[in-house]
């Protein structure tokens, strides 16, 4: 089964997660660094320098192209709330 027909695209979390269409790009971010110190796994695309589009991110992580699976994102989310 292809992982991509569960999976969400890095830019689909980071607006799932945002309480305000201005917190996407903070929260795209986050993501891009969770995946870069291995807090997160995602399938990680990235761009060549010369191929980049828009603002880069951590590690130069495609945002649209890295998909993250849902159970790995909760587990991500659990984690970072306060205990």
């Amino acid at each position: 089964m292809d992982s991509r027909k569960t999976a969400i695209s890095l830019h689909e979390a980071a607006r799932q997660l945002s309480s305000r269409p201005d917190d996407v790009r903070e929260t795209e971010v986050a993501l891009a660094q969770a995946i870069e110190h291995g807090e997160l796994h995602a399938n990680v695309k990235r761009w060549a320098t010369e191929q980049w589009e828009g603002r880069q991110l951590p590690g130069n992580v495609n945002r649209l192209e890295t998909f993250i699976e849902p159970a790995e994102l909760d587990a991500w989310q659990r984690r970072r709330q306060p205990a």
